[in-house]
Parts: structure tokens; C-alpha cells; sequence
């Protein structure tokens, strides 16, 4: 029998595995499959750095700076021309240092315009109602991340301590909101969506969050009602929560809002109401797009509560092939 050590590092290890394959859509090789291109110059611009690319990732890169639009509406030039003509967009030089980042990790040309549409296009921005739902961290912060997860998920599991970590790490500027998305496929998923809620009306949801995470595998209302009692909730009032209209109705509004925005797997994150998807490097790549959007806003607080989206955004949708990247998780619904 694993100890939970060992089976959340393995949990963590599939998740961050599958997400890579998430990334492909179905029959993708490897390999760039795009028709022959016409041989570009590799291009230099100022303040990006492409010291670390090797010479192929290099030719690469330029492919993509030269023939990716700008990200901004008012800038219908080339991401490459954008930056060396110092173009009014402060957007360009981020998203070139971005896009060599891709590139140096190995993504295919497909996946890669999929992230910076979904990255830089204006069009991918998704209007999110936080309501009531519980968040923690700084409420000015300039980044908004939106997780929708399922407690019975194992992923959802693996992703807590990198968000947890993304908070320490990025302290003042960046903010967690939960939202819950049950999936039909676990059996107790609805209840400990219930239990969570029901934890929240006692003030102690991110407590409840973290035991129902931890004893994941162990999971049943028995169980349910023991960690309640760990926390010294009012175990008579927390079981009536779980039960009650209200509670159904607001894990219902989460799930509702979830569809709208056609959310397919758990863990699903937003950030700044744009969809986050990360691969095998899903720490350092989330780490990336928090310091970006700091980067973008200058420091301006993400939009205050009651809906989330990104700040006013410097593009318009970029000239990017690929289909919008697809929703980050390895839990899926039916």
C-alpha cells in the first residue's frame, strides 16, 4: 500500500505527464507537421534574450516572431517589427520572450500558436462571476487565478501545493479563487463540493479544502464528518448545510458557470480570465504567465470582485492557426 506521500507524488507525476499529452490534440505527432515553410533569417531583437536557444530553436523562434502578429489591434505588424521598431504595444517584447520559451520547451508549432492565441488574443478573455465564492490572497492583486476542481480529482489533488506554492511565491500580487465542478465519474464529488461549501458558511473553507485534498483516498461521509469535528465545526449545523437548498444551489451556479465556459477536465484555471493550460512544466509555466500578467498590468489590481477577466487588453486576436488550447486537466467529464 502507497503511503499518501508516495501516492501524491505519483498523483502528481500523472498530472503533469497527461497535461503534456492534453496539449496535443488526437493523431498529433511530435513533429511539426506544417507544410514546408520558406526559410527565414533568424532575427535579433532588443531586449530578448535567445542566448539559450540552440541554433534550430533559434530558426524557430524567428518563424514565429516574424510571421505572429503583433498583440496589439493598433500594431498590425509583425511581433518581430513590433518590438525592433519599439512599437507603442508593451505587450510585443513579452509575448517574443514567451514564444521563445515555448520553443525551448519543446512544444510543436500547433500548441504553440494555440498558446499565444490563447495568451495574447483579445477574443479569449472569459468574463467569470466570483460571487460569494471563497478566495484567499491579496484582494488588489494584480492576478486573478479562477480554479475549478472537483475534490474527488486526483489532479486536482496534485495541483493544490503548486497553486499554494504560485501564492507564497508570487506574495501581494497574486489572488486564488475556488469554484467547484463535481464530475458526474466520482462518487462522492457532489458531496464534498456540499461538505466544502457547508465548510465555508463556518469560515473554515480553505481548512476543508486542504483535509479533503489530503484524505483524498480515504474519502466517505464518515469520514466527511470526521474532518469536520478536526475542525471544530459545529458538526450539527454543518450537516444540515450539506443538505440544504442553498448549498445545492450554489455548487449548481459553479457547475452552470463551468459549462458555459466549456470546461472539460479538472483542474481548470483562469488566470486573469484567460484559460490557463500548463504541460509537463506546469509549475515553472504557471509561474511564467503570473509574472507576465504582472508585467502587463504594471502592478494595476486584476478587476475587482464580482466578475474576473483579464486587464484592458493590448490585442486583438493574433494570426494563429490552432485551435484555442484545450482545458487544462486529466479528469474529464463523460
Amino acid at each position: 500500500m502507497l503511503s499518501f506521500r508516495a501516492a501524491s507524488a505519483l498523483a502528481l507525476f500523472a498530472f503533469l505527464n497527461t497535461k503534456l499529452v492534453t496539449c496535443r490534440s488526437p493523431g498529433e505527432s511530435t513533429a511539426d507537421a506544417s507544410p514546408t515553410r520558406s526559410e527565414t533569417k533568424d532575427v535579433t531583437l532588443p531586449g530578448v534574450d535567445t542566448s539559450t536557444l540552440t541554433s534550430r530553436e533559434k530558426s524557430e523562434w524567428s518563424r514565429f516572431v516574424s510571421e505572429l502578429r503583433s498583440p496589439c489591434a493598433d500594431q498590425p505588424v509583425s511581433v518581430a517589427q513590433c518590438v525592433s521598431e519599439a512599437r507603442a504595444c508593451k505587450a510585443c517584447a513579452p509575448a517574443a520572450k514567451a514564444l521563445a520559451k515555448q520553443v525551448q520547451r519543446g512544444r510543436t508549432r500547433p500548441q504553440i500558436e494555440a498558446f499565444y492565441k490563447a495568451r495574447f488574443g483579445a477574443d479569449q478573455v472569459k468574463e467569470i462571476a466570483l460571487e460569494d465564492s471563497p478566495s484567499k490572497g491579496n484582494p488588489g492583486a494584480p492576478v486573478l487565478l479562477v480554479e475549478f476542481a472537483d475534490f474527488q480529482c486526483p489532479a486536482c489533488r496534485a495541483a493544490r501545493p503548486v497553486l499554494e506554492e504560485a501564492l507564497k511565491k508570487h506574495d501581494g500580487k497574486a489572488r486564488l479563487v475556488f469554484k467547484n465542478f463535481p464530475l458526474s465519474i466520482h462518487q462522492y464529488g457532489e458531496k464534498l463540493a456540499r461538505a466544502a461549501r457547508a465548510a465555508q458558511n463556518q469560515g473554515k473553507f480553505w481548512e476543508m479544502y486542504v483535509a479533503l485534498f489530503e484524505n483524498q483516498e480515504r474519502i466517505s461521509p464518515p469520514v466527511i464528518d470526521e474532518l469536520a469535528k478536526g475542525l471544530g465545526l459545529d458538526l450539527a449545523k454543518f450537516q444540515k448545510d450539506m443538505e440544504s437548498e442553498a448549498t445545492a444551489d450554489a455548487v449548481a451556479r459553479d457547475r452552470k458557470q463551468g459549462e458555459r465556459l466549456d470546461i472539460q477536465s479538472t483542474p481548470t484555471i483562469f488566470i486573469n480570465g484567460r484559460l490557463f493550460s500548463g504541460g509537463q512544466d506546469f509549475p515553472e509555466e504557471l509561474d511564467d504567465w503570473i509574472n507576465l500578467e504582472v508585467e502587463l498590468t504594471g502592478g494595476t489590481p486584476a478587476k475587482p470582485s464580482g466578475s474576473a477577466s483579464a486587464a484592458p487588453a493590448p490585442s486583438a486576436a493574433p494570426a494563429a492557426s490552432a485551435a484555442p488550447a484545450p482545458s487544462g486537466g486529466v479528469t474529464k467529464k463523460p
